[in-house]
């Protein structure tokens, strides 16, 4: 009689951990994207309390502003990466998101008295520890996910973007134009950060076996499923295995990822930096009408993230398509439809309103294919090293977002004029359509040779072995040089005899 195998619960740690994560990001992207709401209502009066203060910032100052964040952001990714190595992912995500909502609160008492560079500074230093969150995600993932739940575990906790987005592009548009003002949008994104801080105190765990809460059956079948996935010594923790920084470094796959998720961060940051602006200017709409509609994209994109997990799953299960297909074929989906609707959106203006939100709910939504289509590719590629790789590659991915708003700031000098919103679309397009195409061609999503635990090890020996063989070589060939040179005087001898 076969043995029953062990699927785990069908509700277990492994998905509490997801949760955290999931509202982990929503925290965190609250305070990340309220800044593009936040600075038109800090200035435009007609949006806010009138008894709140407001500022004459012009659009390249508003445009320091976004991408001040950034500035911070890509400090830190591996210092993230390395912190999870050093002293695991638990400590490092706390640090990172209540290290985020601190700063949030500062924002209402400092730039009062500091003015848009205090406010960049402010945002600077949230960078900074929103930095070391997606390597701590990552490295996360990678100890809890076994190998078959990783497209469904990593997108769902991914989820987060697309809902953290919606709450902070809906939530701090009706806040700032509530009594409280604008002010009260860095309020309740403490607020928020410092509560999931608490739950994940309580219920976060670096590692399953590490976990109090975990049963026996879903202990076992986690450890099962990655051992037989990728051979690693159960005995050997991640942190105990070192970094094999030149194979790393010189990985084709590794830089085709980075690649696509460059671009991929030039479309998003253009749409999430920049949708609030582009409304009020060119479609005319006020700030709660901006709020709703500003946020109905990443509603859309976080319904249908849900949709390709779904999708993913019933491709995989069947053998439809290997993990190769469909992260190839979603992270083309989410980046030339994309492409296409973006060129259409800069083609209308605010006699087009209900076309222009279709568009941008569209370009928005189908992009949620990312995650499942690319974000996930550091996990394939190595799930020993997940948070390094992170750390690269959002380095690049996030170096970018410094580049959208201030391009956006010299392209368009008149937030109304349609013209130039169209020149900031189309460079959107051509990156989306490029970057892909290499991913497409050159990308791949098995765990690389340089995942191995005894990677160096080998490597190390095989050039013991090379260095050996020379050595016997050489040996040998000085020896048949002296038996050469001993049986010529021989025969010399021989013919003087």
């Amino acid at each position: 009689m076969t043995a029953k195998k062990n699927k785990g619960p069908a509700f277990g740690q492994r998905h509490v951990q997801s949760l955290l994560i999931f509202f982990a990001i929503v925290a965190n992207y609250m305070g990340k994207f309220n800044a593009s709401v936040a600075v038109v209502a800090m200035t435009n009066a007609d949006t806010s309390n009138h008894d709140i203060p407001t500022y004459d910032w012009n659009e390249m100052e508003r445009s320091y502003i976004l991408s001040s964040f950034f500035w911070g952001y890509i400090l830190t990714q591996f210092l993230g990466g390395w912190l999870c190595r050093r002293f695991g992912a638990r400590i490092t995500m706390f640090a990172s998101t209540f290290g985020s909502a601190v700063m949030a609160i500062l924002v209402p008492f400092f730039v009062p008295w500091g003015g848009w560079q205090s406010f960049c500074a402010i945002r600077g230093c949230m960078g900074a520890f929103q930095g070391m969150l997606f390597p701590s995600i990552h490295t996360h993932l990678a100890n809890w996910c076994p190998p078959k739940e990783r497209n469904r575990l990593g997108a769902l906790s991914n989820t987060g973007i697309d809902f953290g987005t919606l709450l902070s592009m809906f939530a701090s548009g009706l806040i700032a134009a509530s009594s409280v003002g604008w002010p009260g949008i860095f309020y309740v994104s403490c607020g928020i950060g410092v509560l999931w801080c608490i739950f994940w105190l309580i219920f976060g765990a670096n590692t399953p076996r590490q976990c109090k809460l975990i049963s026996p059956e879903e202990l076992e079948y986690i450890e099962t499923s990655k051992n037989e996935n990728n051979k690693l010594n159960e005995a050997k923790e991640i942190r105990h295995i070192p970094v094999p920084w030149k194979a790393i470094l010189t990985s084709v796959p590794l830089w085709t990822l980075f690649l696509v998720r460059c671009t991929q961060s030039w479309g998003n940051s253009t749409l999430q930096a920049e949708i609030p602006a582009y409304m009020k200017g060119v479609l005319q709409m006020d700030m709660k009408s901006n709020a709703l509609y500003s946020a109905l994209p990443y509603l859309c994109s976080w319904i249908l993230a849900f949709v390709y997990v779904i999708i993913a799953d019933i491709l995989q299960a069947r053998g439809i398509l290997t993990i190769t297909g469909i992260r190839k074929l979603f992270s083309s989906l989410a980046s030339w439809l994309p492409a296409i609707f973006l060129i259409g959106l800069g083609f209308l203006d605010s006699d087009q309103k209900t076309w222009a939100i279709v568009l941008m709910c569209l370009s928005v939504g189908i992009n949620a294919g990312s995650t499942i289509g690319s974000a996930l590719n550091t996990i394939d590629l190595s799930p020993n090293h997940a948070g390094i790789l992170m750390g690269i590659v959002n380095t690049g991915g996030n170096a970018i977002p410094i580049l959208t708003p201030l391009v956006v700031g010299v392209i368009v000098k008149n937030e109304n004029d349609r013209a130039e919103w169209q020149v900031v679309f189309i460079i959107s397009a051509v990156i989306f359509f490029v970057g892909n195409l290499f991913y497409v061609i050159f990308g791949q999503m098995v765990s690389q040779p340089w995942d191995a635990a005894d990677f160096l090890d080998k490597q190390k020996g095989s050039h013991i072995e090379e260095n050996g063989e020379a050595n016997r070589k050489a040996i040998e060939e000085v020896k048949n040089t002296k038996q050469a040179e001993e049986k010529n005087l021989s025969d010399q001898q021989d013919i003087k005899t």
